[in-house]
């Protein structure tokens, strides 16, 4: 309606009423025209496509040296570190002995005489000497190079007896007889070999043959609970000890157990009394299996030095000993007494101990255990 009213205003005329003749038609309004439709705007480009960054290169992981180096180098570690006091004495006396002096005679025989007080007994110490006398006589040299030879020549000595206690798997069982003094750790290292053989998958069963003395029946008590191991336990203290290696080693046949670890009884003060009843065991177990026992370790504790030659002496005679076990080579130890034994006895040493868990009881090495006791890398 507003539309229409300005039109007529503005014109003197109605909408749809045609002009006069001769006149043209006037549009309409701006405000009665319909606007125009607003010209469309150029579609921009669409944008590009953004380049994707590379995902990062994975990082290499870190490695860990091997493991059997790492162990290798730890367990070196732990027997220099056992050997240290028998290494400090020897390496002490060395450096004063040879500060870049001729190796004359009455160097040699200072030398011997070291070697004697360090605890390798007296033939191991001519035999070094003798080495010495024969490549280096004449030459100086220096304390390092007389170190370094020692070594060379400790591990030559060595190198024969370093033997592994071996489990023959079809005996069905293995009987191992585990002899020697009390304290010098029979039963502790029956429980850590009982725990190496079940790692390795043998079974294994503990007797606790030391009858009198109630600690050891507790202690290998625990260690077959941890271990998964068997035990076969007298039913009271004082019972007889080949008595129970008898029943023992009769129910292990019939189980197919792959180890028997036997303790026995140490007291070494009443010789002859020890002596019968390891006798006595051996006799009985033979009647069972008249090849066993297979093995016989006795174990030495290192820190008695000159004493381990006297055990083994006496249980040499008593039963007969086919390896040894060393034991406490962990910080006070004598370890030239290893030396003096292979000198002696040339009884295969199997392993050695530098501390409480079944880990620290290693096969025997004679490079490593030479260069221990020198103190040399």
């Amino acid at each position: 309606m507003a539309l229409k009213s300005l039109w007529s205003r503005f014109t003197g005329r109605e909408e749809g009423k045609p002009a006069p003749d001769g006149q043209a038609p006037e549009p309409p309004p701006a405000e009665a025209l319909p606007p125009e439709p607003p010209a469309p705007e150029p579609a921009s480009p669409p944008p590009a496509p953004i380049a994707a960054e590379p995902p990062p290169a994975p990082l290499e992981p870190e490695l860990p040296p091997p493991p059997a180096v790492e162990e290798k180098s730890g367990w070196f570690s732990r027997l220099k570190s056992g050997l240290s006091r028998s290494a400090a004495r020897l390496t002490e006396n060395v450096g004063s002995l040879f500060a870049k002096r001729r190796l004359d005679e009455e160097a040699l025989e200072e030398l011997e005489e070291t070697l004697i007080a360090a605890d390798l007994g007296v033939a191991a110490a001519r035999r070094i000497v003798g080495d010495f006398r024969r490549t280096r006589f004449g030459k100086e040299v220096t304390s390092e190079e007389v170190k370094q030879a020692l070594a060379e020549s400790i591990a030559a000595i060595l190198a024969p007896v370093a033997q592994p206690l071996v489990i023959d798997r079809a005996l069905k069982p293995h009987v191992v007889l585990v002899v020697g003094v009390n304290g010098t750790g029979k039963t502790t290292t029956i429980a850590k070999l009982g725990q190496q053989y079940r790692d390795q998958g043998l079974t294994c069963t503990f007797v606790a043959g030391d009858t009198f003395r109630a600690a050891a029946v507790e202690q290998l008590q625990v260690w077959a609970d941890r271990t998964g191991a068997g035990l076969a336990a007298p039913a009271k203290p004082g019972a007889d000890a080949a008595g129970l290696a008898f029943d023992a080693l009769t129910a292990a046949r019939t189980a197919g157990t792959d180890v028997l670890l036997v303790d026995t009884a140490g007291r070494l003060h009443n010789k002859s009394a020890l002596m019968e009843e390891l006798r006595k065991i051996v006799r009985i177990i033979k009647r069972v299996d008249e090849t066993a026992p297979h093995s016989v370790l006795l174990v030495l504790d290192a820190t008695t030095g000159q004493n381990a030659i006297q055990q083994a002496k006496v249980f040499s005679e008593m039963v007969n000993v086919t390896g040894l076990a060393v034991t406490k080579l962990d910080g006070s130890a004598k370890g030239g007494v290893v030396v003096a034994l292979a000198q002696e006895f040339a009884i295969p040493v199997h392993v050695v101990g530098v501390g409480e868990k079944a880990a620290d009881l290693r096969p025997f090495e004679a490079r490593d255990f030479a260069r221990s006791l020198m103190g040399v890398e």
